[in-house]
């Protein structure tokens, strides 16, 4: 009702001088659902929290999140299934797709599901992961995930929809993948595997976007 009220008065587009939207992703979505371009603008989020810089040494990929459909955790398990190399995958989160996590955890040594963890202690495996996995299926209107992998200087391996195209520079920052494309998302992580040597490269560039985009000195000037 007060939605309704509010929209018949006019109040959001009378009333409100600036909206501020999270990435150029969700701006465009305001605009196309009526939205005067003009005062919509984009402010990413940022981390409040100090997050150290890992070494990445810990031979491993990382999914953190919700385990849940639209972050696409089906494609993630179906692409390992795929994966010939023995590339070890952590799952840290929990959510209604928990059992087929578990489930494929039994059937494959090589991935680890470990529940909700602390947050101090998920930023340590981020900083140990040789690149996080976020092969979402839905318009993700940012990806905190993705910042927190920079601060730590870990790649980001991402599917190619909503904010996650913009925020991971690909092959620079990490790489794209089709969102729910099994054997795209398979292939690469195989590409990966066998290239630490780039994976390490890369770190001091993932790093570097952090503190120039996502610290809160950074955001408040941009603000």
């Amino acid at each position: 009702a007060m939605l309704t009220s509010h929209r018949l008065k006019g109040t959001w587009k009378r009333s409100v001088d600036m909206y501020y939207a999270l990435s150029r992703a969700a701006r465009q979505k305001f605009i196309a659902a009526g939205f005067a371009p003009n005062i919509v603008a984009v402010k990413p989020n940022f981390l409040s929290t100090a997050i150290q810089p890992g070494f990445g040494d810990g031979g491993f990929a990382l999914f953190v999140g919700r385990l849940s459909p639209e972050k696409g955790v089906t494609t993630l398990l179906d692409a390992w299934s795929q994966l010939p190399a023995q590339l070890p995958l952590k799952i840290v989160g929990d959510g209604p797709l928990a059992r087929d996590v578990q489930r494929a955890a039994a059937q494959d040594s090589r991935i680890e599901w470990l529940g909700e963890v602390p947050v101090h202690r998920v930023h340590e495996i981020v900083g140990d992961a040789a690149f996080l996995v976020v092969p979402s299926v839905w318009q993700e209107p940012f990806g905190r995930v993705v910042i927190e992998a920079f601060a730590a200087g870990t790649p980001v391996l991402a599917s190619r929809v909503g904010a996650l195209e913009e925020i991971v520079d690909d092959g620079r920052t990490g790489w794209h993948v089709a969102a729910g494309n099994v054997q795209d998302l398979a292939s690469t992580v195989e590409r990966l595997a066998g290239n630490k040597h780039q994976l390490k490269k890369m770190r001091g560039a993932v790093r570097q976007e952090y503190l120039d985009k996502y610290t809160p000195e950074q955001n408040h000037r941009q603000l």
